[in-house]
C-alpha cells in the first residue's frame, strides 16, 4: 500500500490534479483507457479510495459518555442542517466506475478480478454507513451520467439495501484473496477475512432494534447474524487471529494477531492526530481535544471484573469511597488506558514523571478545578475533566514529535469480532457461548478469574447478558467509536438523553487532612513526590458554562435525508419521524 500510495501523483497526469481526476463534477477529464490499461494507475485510483476507511480519531466516541463536551443539544440535528447527514454518491460514483471500466481495459484478468472485488466491498461498506444513518438509500450500481441518466431515482427500501449489501459483499469474499500476509506489499488492502468479518456486523446491525423496533430480539435476523458471525469467528481463528497477550498493544504493535484490517500509517508520508490529541497540554502542541469523563471511569469493573457498588464484590465500595481512591483495584484495563493525577505518566521518555492536574500545582496547560487557594483560574473548566486519555498513546514521542503519530489504525479488530459474534450468540439462545467469548476478553484484560471461573460475570439470562456484553464493549472499546452507535443499535439512546457530564478535581492534603500549601504542594509535584493519596477530591460538572444537558430524542434513530437533496430529486421521500413517509425499519 505504501508503493501504491506514491503512485497517487501519476494519477495527477491524467489532469490538472489529482483531485479533479477523481471527481464526478469533473469526471469527463478522467480517461479509462489510460487508468484500466495501466496496472500502477488502475492501483493508484483504488489507493485514492481507501481514505474511505478513516484514521484515527480523538473524538470517535464524543456523543457517547466516554468523553467530556455536551454534544447533543435541543435541534442539533434538523432537516435542513448538514448534522449527521451521510450522502456519500460521490463515492459511489467512483467505486461504481472502477467495476464497470475495468473489466473494459486490457489489464491481466487476475488484476480485473481482484479490482472488482475491492470495488464491491468499497460499494457495501459505503452503503452500509449510509443505511446506518438513514435507512434505506437509491442503491446505485452503475455509474450514472449527470447528463443523460435519470438522477431522480427513488430510495431502496432499508430489506432491499441489505439484501444489495450482503450480495456485494459476497461477491467481493469470492473475488479476494482469503488472507494478505504482515510481510505482502499488499498488506493494507481488503482482504476475505476483512469482509466476511465485516459481513458478520452488517448482519449484526440488521437484527438488531434499530431496525426492528416492533420485535426487537425475537427477529429471524438474529439467527442468521449467529451463522455469519461464528463463522467469521471460527474462520478467523482458524488462520492465526486472535487476542495479543498485553492490551496495551491491541495497536502499538502494529500487524499483530488481532488487527483484523488496518490503514497503514508511515512519517513522514502520512500520519495521524492521535497523540497531539490525547495528551495533557504541556506534553503536547496544544490542550487535548478528548478527556475521559468521571461518568465513563465509574464504568470500569473493578479487579473481580464486578462493578464498584456490587456488593457481593471483593472491592465494593460506595460512590463516594470510589472518589477518593479510584485508581485503587481496577480492572486492568483502566491503567492501561487513562492518565489521572499522581499517576505515573513517562511520557516523552521522562522517567519517574508523574501527571498532576491539581490547580495550581499542575501546568496551567493541564490543570482542573476551582480551588481558590490557588490564586489562580484554570482556563480548562469547559474541555478538562482531570483525566487524560493513555490507550494508544505513543509514549516514546517527545513533546516536538506528537505530530509525528503513525501508528496503524486498527479499523477492525479480533476482539470485536468476538464481542460481535457474542452478542449474536445470546440473542440465539447460546448463552454459553457468549459467556466463553467474554472469560477470554476478560482473561486477556488481567481481570481475577474468581472461584466460580467466569471473571466476575454473573448473568443468568438473556437481558443480563445482553447488558453484560454491551458493558465489555463499552470498556474493552474505549475510544474506539463504537459506543454511541451501540446505543443507537440496541435503541438505548434513552441512557444519554438527559445525561450530564463531570470531571474530578484533585486538591493536595497534608497527612493531617488539612488542605496542603499551594507552594508546598508545587514544589513536591516538581519532584514527584505527590501520588494520588495525597490529594482529596471532588466533582465539577462540565463543561461549567454554556450547555450542560444532553438532549437525544428518540427519533434519532434514524437520521433524516438533507432538504437539499430532497429538493434536487423529488421522487426522494423523507423519514417518517422527520415529516416525511418513508419507514426506515425492516417489516
Amino acid at each position: 500500500m505504501k508503493k501504491i500510495l506514491s503512485l497517487f501523483l501519476g494519477v495527477s497526469l491524467l489532469c490538472s490534479s489529482c483531485n479533479d481526476v477523481l471527481d464526478v463534477e469533473d469526471i469527463s477529464n478522467y480517461n479509462p483507457e489510460l487508468v484500466w490499461n495501466d496496472a500502477n494507475l488502475a492501483n493508484a485510483y483504488m489507493a485514492n479510495l481507501y481514505p474511505m476507511f478513516g484514521n484515527w480519531n480523538t473524538g470517535a466516541d464524543a456523543f457517547s459518555q466516554q468523553l467530556a463536551g455536551i454534544n447533543f443539544y435541543a435541534d442539533r440535528i434538523t432537516i435542513t442542517n448538514g448534522e449527521f447527514k451521510l450522502w456519500n454518491y460521490g463515492r459511489i460514483r467512483l467505486i461504481n466506475q472502477a467495476i464497470v471500466d475495468v473489466n473494459k481495459g486490457r489489464l491481466p484478468d487476475a488484476v480485473k478480478a481482484n479490482i472488482t472485488a475491492q470495488a464491491l466491498f468499497m460499494r457495501a461498506y459505503t452503503y452500509f454507513e449510509m443505511v446506518r444513518y438513514h435507512g434505506g438509500v437509491p442503491y446505485i450500481t452503475v455509474p450514472q451520467d449527470r447528463y443523460e441518466d435519470d438522477l431522480a431515482v427513488p430510495r431502496n427500501s432499508t430489506a432491499e439495501c441489505f439484501d444489495l449489501i450482503i450480495k456485494d459483499v459476497d461477491q467481493a469474499i469470492a473475488g479476494l484473496p482469503k488472507k494478505i500476509a504482515t510481510t505482502s506489499a499488499d498488506f493494507g488492502k481488503i482482504d476475505a477475512n476483512f469482509a466476511l468479518a465485516f459481513k458478520a456486523k452488517v448482519l449484526l446491525w440488521k437484527a438488531s432494534p434499530q431496525f426492528n423496533p416492533s420485535r426487537p430480539f425475537n427477529n429471524a435476523y438474529w439467527a442468521q447474524a449467529y451463522e455469519a458471525n461464528k463463522k467469521a469467528y471460527d474462520d478467523l481463528k482458524a488462520q492465526g487471529y486472535g487476542l495479543v497477550d498485553d492490551y496495551s498493544n491491541v495497536a502499538l504493535v502494529e500487524r499483530g494477531k488481532e488487527s483484523v484490517f488496518t490503514v497503514i500509517n508511515s512519517y513522514p508520508n502520512k500520519v495521524a492526530n492521535w497523540d497531539n490529541g490525547v495528551r495533557p497540554g504541556s506534553e503536547s502542541r496544544g490542550p487535548a481535544s478528548a478527556v475521559p469523563t468521571w461518568e465513563f471511569i465509574k464504568e470500569y469493573p473493578m479487579k473481580d471484573g464486578k462493578m464498584f457498588n456490587d456488593p457481593s464484590g471483593k472491592y465494593y465500595k460506595s460512590e463516594e469511597a470510589l472518589l477518593q481512591s479510584f485508581w485503587k483495584d481496577r480492572d486492568p484495563r483502566f491503567a492501561k488506558s487513562i492518565v489521572w493525577n499522581g499517576k505515573v505518566y513517562e511520557v516523552s521518555g521522562k522517567a519517574g514523571k508523574r501527571q498532576y492536574t491539581a490547580l495550581g500545582v499542575a501546568h496551567e496547560l493541564d490543570d482542573f478545578g476551582v480551588n481558590p487557594k490557588a490564586g489562580v483560574n484554570s482556563t480548562n473548566l469547559d474541555r478538562y475533566t482531570g483525566f487524560f486519555i493513555l490507550k494508544n498513546s505513543l509514549l516514546k514521542l517527545a513533546q516536538a514529535e506528537v505530530q509525528q503519530y503513525d501508528v496503524d489504525f486498527v479499523v477492525m479488530r479480533f476482539a470485536e469480532v468476538m464481542l460481535n459474534y457474542a452478542e449474536a450468540a445470546n440473542e440465539t439462545g447460546k448463552m454459553a457461548e457468549a459467556l466463553d467469548i467474554l472469560k477470554q476478553i476478560r482473561k486477556r484484560a488481567g481481570i481475577e478469574p474468581g472461584a466460580d471461573g467466569n471473571y466476575g460475570i454473573t448473568a443468568n439470562t438473556t437481558a443480563a447478558m445482553r447488558e453484560t456484553i454491551l458493558a465489555e464493549r463499552n470498556v474493552e472499546l474505549a475510544f474506539e467509536g463504537h459506543r454511541f452507535w451501540d446505543l443507537r443499535r440496541l435503541r438505548m439512546l434513552d441512557r444519554l438523553d438527559g445525561t450530564t457530564k463531570h470531571g474530578v478535581e484533585a486538591i493536595a492534603v497534608q497527612a493531617n487532612g488539612q488542605d496542603m500549601p499551594i507552594g508546598e504542594a508545587r514544589e513536591k509535584a516538581n519532584r514527584y513526590e505527590l501520588v494520588e493519596s495525597d490529594f482529596r477530591y471532588s466533582l465539577l460538572q462540565v463543561p461549567r458554562s454554556g450547555v450542560k444537558v444532553n438532549v437525544v430524542p428518540g427519533k434519532y434513530y434514524f437520521f433524516p435525508i438533507q432538504r437539499d437533496i430532497l429538493d434536487r430529486n423529488k421522487n426522494l421521500e423523507q423519514n417518517k419521524d422527520w415529516g416525511g413517509s418513508f419507514d426506515p425499519t425492516l417489516p
